[in-house]
C-alpha cells in the first residue's frame, strides 16, 4: 500500500513541477501581459495545487494535510481573482492587447487615474514636489519608519 501511494507522490510531483515549468515557459515565451498572466495564473495554481497534494499524501500527521488542502483551496479561490482584477487594472491604466489578438471584448475605457480624487479640491493642494506626487497625499502620510526605530518600541 505505500508502494502506491509513493507511486501517487511521485506522478502528483513530476505533473506539478511540469505544471510550473510551463508557467515559466509561458511568461518568457507568451507575446503580451495578458496572456503572460493568464499563463503564470491558471498553470502555477494547478501546479502548485499538485505539489501540495503531493504533500497532503506525503505527510503522517492530519493537522498538516489540513493546512495543504487549505492552502490548495486558498490558492484555485485568490489566484484566478487576482489575475482577473490585474488585468481589467491593466486594461484601464492602458496597456494594449498583443496586435495579433483576434477579439477584444473590453469596452474603450479613457485612464482615470486620480480623477475621483481630485474631485471637488482646491489647486494648490496639487503641488508637484520632488517624488510627483500631490501635496494632500503627502500631507496625509506619517513620517516613515526607519529600521533603527524599530529597537526602539
Amino acid at each position: 500500500m505505500t508502494a502506491i501511494f509513493y507511486i501517487i507522490e511521485g506522478v502528483l510531483i513530476l505533473g506539478g513541477s511540469l505544471f510550473i515549468a510551463l508557467a515559466a515557459v509561458g511568461i518568457i515565451r507568451l507575446p503580451d501581459l495578458y496572456t503572460r498572466m493568464h499563463s503564470a495564473s491558471k498553470a502555477g495554481a494547478v501546479g502548485s495545487g499538485f505539489l501540495l497534494l503531493a504533500l497532503a499524501f506525503n505527510s503522517s500527521s492530519t493537522p498538516e494535510t489540513l493546512r495543504a488542502l487549505a492552502a490548495i483551496v486558498f490558492f484555485l479561490l485568490t489566484t484566478p481573482i487576482a489575475a482577473h482584477l490585474l488585468g481589467k487594472a491593466s486594461y484601464a491604466v492602458g496597456y494594449k492587447l498583443w496586435p495579433g489578438s483576434v477579439l477584444d471584448e473590453m469596452p474603450e475605457v479613457e485612464p482615470s487615474a486620480g480623477k475621483e480624487v481630485a474631485a471637488g479640491r482646491p489647486q494648490e493642494e496639487f503641488f508637484r514636489g520632488k517624488a510627483d506626487e500631490p501635496a494632500w497625499r503627502r500631507d496625509r502620510r506619517g513620517a516613515r519608519q526607519r529600521w533603527s526605530d524599530l529597537g526602539k518600541k
